[in-house]
């Protein structure tokens, strides 16, 4: 492939990575998404991710216990990896912000984390150290929640280096 048809490929995977629609687009839509309300209390959930050809590199079971005083959430996680079976906990501490606003913090979160929520759906966004097979890459989360209902909620996550998906991450988490 010559020079050009890699910098054309390389531009159309940027312009298609960001092709999600607003998260205004589910205003309206129910069943109402509150993280105030659904992180609140034990959520099981069980996940894998895919590389960029689709192949299922790992999958795990999380246990989640979330708790909210006023505006601040706290979001412990543990996931539990069953290629190997070891185990990995991150806690988010996470603020309610105005007009559906929310920001977060965690240990392996570079940033603060940003989301926005309406309707049945949050918009999350961070950068984190992801470890991968002994080397540790900076990479984008893009994560969409879509509440269901039955207390279930549907995560697809789309991790992203310099602009470009290199693997999706989906979890389903039902509340307890």
């Amino acid at each position: 492939m010559s020079i050009i048809g890699k910098w054309l490929v390389l531009l159309a995977a940027l312009v298609l990575g960001g092709c999600m629609p607003p998260v205004e687009t589910y205003k309206g839509q129910g069943p109402v998404f509150s993280p105030e309300s659904y992180f609140n209390g034990p959520i099981k959930a069980w996940g894998m991710v895919q590389d960029r050809t689709g192949k299922v590199r790992e999958r795990f079971d999380v246990a989640m216990v979330g708790s909210w005083e006023g505006d601040t959430g706290t979001l412990k996680e543990e996931f539990t990896y069953y290629s190997d079976g070891h185990k990995q906990n991150r806690v988010w501490t996470i603020r309610k912000k105005p007009e559906g606003n929310y920001e977060g913090t965690a240990a392996d979160v570079k940033s603060v984390a940003t989301g926005v929520s309406g309707g049945h759906a949050m918009r999350w966004r961070y950068i984190m150290d992801l470890p991968v097979g002994g080397k540790t890459y900076e990479v984008a989360f893009d994560d969409w929640m879509f509440l269901m209902n039955d207390g279930v909620l549907i995560n697809r996550s789309y991790i992203k280096k310099f602009g470009i998906t290199v693997a999706e991450l989906t979890i389903f988490m039902q509340k307890q």
